[in-house]
Parts: structure tokens; C-alpha cells; sequence
């Protein structure tokens, strides 16, 4: 994908939160990437490539494709990245593929319950919040809660049978240390049960009362005049407004689950899908259906969710829907939400369908109003030489000898602005002897086109001559005299300036040397010089390794090496002077 691609779709791409994967021409994943602001993260990779690293050009180079899913916050976004990058393992991501669970606080379920960080969710009817993408923010916050609301850590309750297995020990250590002991009755059941309600409302997000005392102990060291305890307190505070407890995209109050909106475009359906495991999206799709008349969107959707779940292999025991459906399926629960952490889910579907439709639009546009390169190319090239028509066709001459020896001329064609390597054509010089650039080039235009002519062959929209005004004027006497002059623009290249020169014109015309249509025009007239050189050279090598003897008419390149072998060289052979009026048997008789 080129700059030019990105910047036709950039208007689609939202400056939200969401996760970009970049697809390769078979439509796998080459790239996935999280950002808080989807446009602008998306254009950083085709701003100026001289400060991007070797990686990133190379996947800019390869990705033919750019997918994205909008999510309603960064965090959000770095969890389906974290999801997506397990899943696919994509060629170009280094980060992420560890296959680390995330990170979870569990209120754990028991009398006095403990609060610690764990990877692991275990449905036992414990409390777990998160998952945090920061495994450091979440010691930071157990940190917190333990200095504000010291709670039991020890893995063991002081009952009587923990202490017949000599477990006191070990207890009364923990106790020291870090809790009020409630299982020994030194703390009120009630006091603690109020901690742990308390505790819950920090990680749901509702920490008012904590914040008041924050607050309050900030000011309590700050008037005792110990600053470094009250600037603890503030980073303390600062760390707190920061958290957010609730995620969109992920809870742990949903397990398995597939939510499914439908939406229609023109003549055809969209089903957005959501994948759902363990609290966790972990996929997404999208699924086109042609629409017949009088379709149904519940019918649309009952027929697309069996092939989406089988595509993801969904075992999901429930379905979120924004409209009803029966579905053929045992066991599997369907719910429309009107509320809840389902319904924001299910609003996100939706908002992503919006997102598809609008980027299909303008992928439609582009589409129409699409012009490729090469068309882009010889628009200009006819609006530069002022042409009645597009040079689909163009041909381009050059000369080629070393003072008069061994005379060529080339032939190449360009069509569509781009070279036709089978039509190009060569031609050895004829009617004139010595080094006469002019004549050579009237020969040669006059013999390509009578031949076309002859056999009703297309002539070119544009003829080029690698030439100044001497060569052009030869070219153009040739074309008078078949009569189709007026049927093409004929012009010449001179190369020192660049110069472009028109017949009966002596002011020649100078094109932007950035130019497209001055590069295709330079193109011709590089291939023109390259294969007419090449054939001369061939021609000169073919004469070089010739001998006198092979001028000789009868005697073909085996005697003459015959006769070189017998005598070692062509003066000791006492061919060489013979007349050609010599009979071949006298000379071969003579030599032989």
C-alpha cells in the first residue's frame, strides 16, 4: 500500500480508540496495532519514510489492506491488541507473544477475605476486577489498599486446627506485619467487612470516600510540615484519579459470549460479530450478504450467526441480538439488552458496522472516480504536447554507428506507457553509405511505416525522435510522403536541454523536468539507444570476427576456417588477393 492509497481512505478512519491490523494481499494478518487515536496512529506510517525503521517500510510495503475495529477506550484497545497478537501471531509483531493470561485483582471468596493480584480466574464465586494491562499499576494499587486498608494476607486463618498443625507460627508473622488480626477476634468482623465493601468501591470505580481521606492525610503530613510523606499521598491521589476500573470490551461478570448486529447497506446486509471468551473479545468480523427483495433482517440474521460461530468455532452458550431470532440451537441462550455491560457491547457492534459502511462508500468513490497510472500519465503527456488524443501507442527511433560502419536504427514501442518488449524492431541501414544520422533516420521511419501500412496495421498516436531538428525533419519527410503526417504528432528530443522539438517549429518546448509525461518521453528514447547500440554492437562483433576469405563469394565460414587452420592466416593462403571474377573452384584449387 502506497501513500496515495492511504490518504484516499484516510477520510473513513475515525480519530477514535481501536485496534489496526494490516492484511496482506491473501488477507492474513501481517500486523496488529492498539492506538488511542486511530487516524493519526494510521498516518504516521506513510508520513516521511527516511525516519521510519527498516520494519516498518517493509511492512507498509507488503500490506495491501487496513482493517480496524473502534472500542471505547485506549485500555480497551491494548486488550484486543494483547488478544488478537496471541491468537494470530502476526509476522511483523514482536511484543505481546508471550501467552501471558492478564492481570486480575480477586476479592477472594472467604471469612475474612484476602485481596491479591492473580492471572488466573477461578469461578468459585470470588470477586475479580480487571483485567489491568499494567501488571505494575496493579501492585501499585494493591499497594495502596494494603497501606489504607491493612486486611489479611496470610494464606491460613488462625482456627484450631491450622494451629495443631503448627501453623501459629507462621501466622503471628503475617500478623505482625501486615494485618489487624480478625481471625484472633483483634479486629471487629464488622470493621473489616466494612474495609472490604469499601475496597470493592475503589475497583468498581466508586472511590469518593477513599479520595476524602487521601486527601485529608495529604494535608495531615503537609501541616506537620513532613513534605515527602504528603508528596507520597499526592501520587497516591494522582494514581487513583488515573484508574478506571470498569472496561467496556472486558468484564468479569461476562464469560462466553457472541454478540451479533445487523445493519443494511444498498442491496446487502452487514452482520458485525463480536467473539467473547472468558470476558475477553478476542475476535471480530464482519459478514456481507446479498440482499434478495423483501428480506428479512431477523431471517438475515438467524441464517449468518451458525455460519459466523462455526467460522470462529463458537461454543458460546449465549447470544446477544439487536432484534429477535429463533435459532436451531440447543442449549444456547438469545438476549436483546437494554441495558448493561451487554448492551455496550452490542452498541459497539453496531458502531463499528457505521465505521464499515462509511469506509465502503468511500472505497466506492475512489473506485469510480479511480484513474491508474498509466492513464494519469498519458493524460498529462497529451495535455503537454497539446495532443487531440491519448498516445496509447507511441514509438520511438534512434541511429546507431561509429563513423558510417556498420549502420543501424531501432524501433521500441510503448503502449499504455509501458514498453512492448515483442514489438520492438531493428533495422541494418540500407540506401546509405557513411555517417549520415538524417538519411538513416528517413530510411528507417519510411520502411517501419510503409510495412504498417502495407499490412493495415495500427500506426502510433505519438512518434518520437531521439534528435534535434535534423533528424525530426528527416523523419517528417518520410511521413509526408506516405501521407499520414497529419495522422500523428511527431516530435523530436534533443538531450543536452531536454529540448522537445515539433515540425516547421524552431522554438523548441521545455517540460517540467519533474514530470511524468518528460519521464515516459526520456524512457522511449533510453530504450530507443539502448537496443540500437546493442545491435550495432552485435552487428560489429559479427564483422570483427570475420576474415577476408568469407568476402570471398562461395566461401563460407567452415572453409575459411579450414583455411586458416592450414595456413594460419589469410596472407600466407594467397587468397586474399584474388579477383572476384575468380571462379570458386580456381580459388578454392589455388588454396587448397
Amino acid at each position: 500500500m502506497n501513500t496515495n492509497d492511504f490518504y484516499q481512505i484516510s477520510p473513513t478512519i475515525p480519530k477514535e480508540p481501536g485496534v489496526y491490523r494490516f492484511l496482506d494481499g491473501n488477507g492474513s494478518i501481517l500486523y496488529v496495532g492498539k492506538a488511542k487515536n486511530l487516524k493519526n496512529r494510521l498516518s504516521s506510517y506513510f508520513g516521511e519514510k527516511s525516519h521510519q525503521a527498516y520494519k516498518t517500510v517493509t511492512l507498509v510495503r507488503h500490506a495491501h489492506k487496513i482493517e480496524f475495529t473502534v472500542v471505547t477506550s485506549e485500555n480497551d484497545a491494548l486488550l484486543l491488541e494483547n488478544n488478537l497478537i496471541k491468537q494470530h501471531q502476526p509476522r511483523y509483531n514482536v511484543r505481546l507473544k508471550d501467552g501471558k493470561s492478564y492481570s486480575y485483582i480477586v476479592i477472594k471468596n472467604e471469612k475474612f477475605p484476602r485481596v491479591f493480584f492473580t492471572r488466573k480466574v477461578i469461578r468459585d464465586k470470588s470477586l475479580y476486577f480487571g483485567p489491568y494491562t499494567s501488571k505494575y499499576r496493579v501492585k501499585v494499587l494493591l499497594e495502596i489498599i494494603k497501606k489504607i486498608f491493612p486486611l489479611r494476607t496470610c494464606p491460613y486463618q488462625l482456627t484450631q486446627e491450622n494451629i495443631e498443625k503448627g501453623k501459629f507460627k507462621l501466622c503471628l508473622e503475617y500478623h505482625i506485619k501486615n494485618c489487624l488480626g480478625p481471625c484472633t477476634g483483634l479486629e471487629n468482623i464488622a470493621d473489616y467487612e466494612y474495609k472490604i465493601e469499601q475496597i470493592k468501591n475503589i475497583l468498581k470505580g466508586h472511590f469518593k470516600p477513599v479520595k476524602e481521606y487521601i486527601i485529608s492525610q495529604m494535608l495531615f503530613y503537609a501541616e506537620k510540615m513532613e513534605f515527602e510523606k504528603a508528596h507520597d499521598w499526592k501520587e497516591k491521589l494522582s494514581i487513583f484519579e488515573d484508574y478506571q476500573a470498569n472496561s467496556t470490551v472486558v468484564s468479569t461478570s461476562i464469560e462466553d459470549l457472541d454478540v451479533f448486529s445487523i445493519a443494511t447497506y444498498k442491496n446487502m446486509a452487514c452482520v458485525h460479530y463480536l467473539k467473547i471468551v472468558n470476558g475477553a473479545l478476542i475476535n471480530t468480523d464482519t459478514l456481507e450478504l446479498e440482499m434478495n427483495l423483501n428480506t428479512d433482517l431477523g431471517e438475515l440474521l438467524q441464517f449468518s450467526i451458525p455460519i459466523l460461530r462455526d467460522k470462529f468455532s463458537s461454543s458460546s452458550q449465549e447470544i446477544v441480538v439487536d432484534r429477535p431470532v429463533i435459532l436451531p440451537l440447543d442449549h444456547v441462550q438469545v438476549n436483546i439488552p437494554k441495558r448493561g455491560d451487554k448492551k455496550k457491547l452490542l452498541d459497539l457492534a453496531h458502531n463499528n458496522l457505521e465505521y464499515y459502511f462509511i469506509q465502503k462508500r468511500r472505497e466506492e468513490t475512489l473506485h469510480k472516480n479511480k484513474v491508474s497510472a498509466s492513464e494519469r500519465i498519458l493524460t498529462t503527456l497529451k495535455n503537454d504536447l497539446q495532443m487531440d488524443k491519448i498516445p496509447l501507442h507511441i514509438e520511438c527511433f534512434d541511429n546507431s554507428n561509429i563513423q558510417g560502419t556498420n549502420p543501424v536504427a531501432s524501433c521500441v514501442v510503448f503502449k499504455n506507457a509501458k514498453p512492448a518488449n515483442k514489438d520492438y524492431r531493428h533495422f541494418k541501414i540500407k540506401s546509405v553509405d557513411g555517417p549520415n544520422d538524417f538519411a538513416s533516420m528517413e530510411e528507417v521511419v519510411y520502411r517501419r511505416y510503409k510495412r504498417l501500412i502495407d499490412e493495415e496495421e495500427e500506426i502510433p498516436q505519438l512518434i518520437i525522435i531521439d534528435g534535434g531538428k535534423g533528424q525530426l525533419s528527416s523523419a517528417v519527410k518520410s511521413l509526408e510522403k506516405l501521407d499520414i503526417l497529419d495522422k500523428v504528432t511527431v516530435i523530436g528530443i534533443a538531450k543536452k536541454l531536454e529540448e522537445i522539438f515539433f515540425p516547421f517549429d524552431s522554438i523548441p518546448l521545455y517540460i517540467n523536468k519533474k514530470s511524468e509525461s518528460l519521464k515516459l518521453i526520456q524512457h522511449a528514447r533510453n530504450e530507443a539507444h539502448r537496443f540500437a547500440l546493442g545491435f550495432h554492437r552485435d552487428q560489429r562483433s559479427k564483422n570483427f570476427l570475420g576474415t577476408q576469405l568469407t568476402n570471398i563469394k562461395g566461401i563460407g565460414p567452415k572453409t575459411a576456417d579450414k583455411l586458416l587452420k592450414h595456413f594460419g592466416s589469410v596472407e600466407k593462403s594467397n587468397c586474399a588477393p584474388w579477383k572476384k571474377s575468380a571462379t570458386l573452384s580456381a580459388k578454392k584449387a589455388h588454396c587448397l
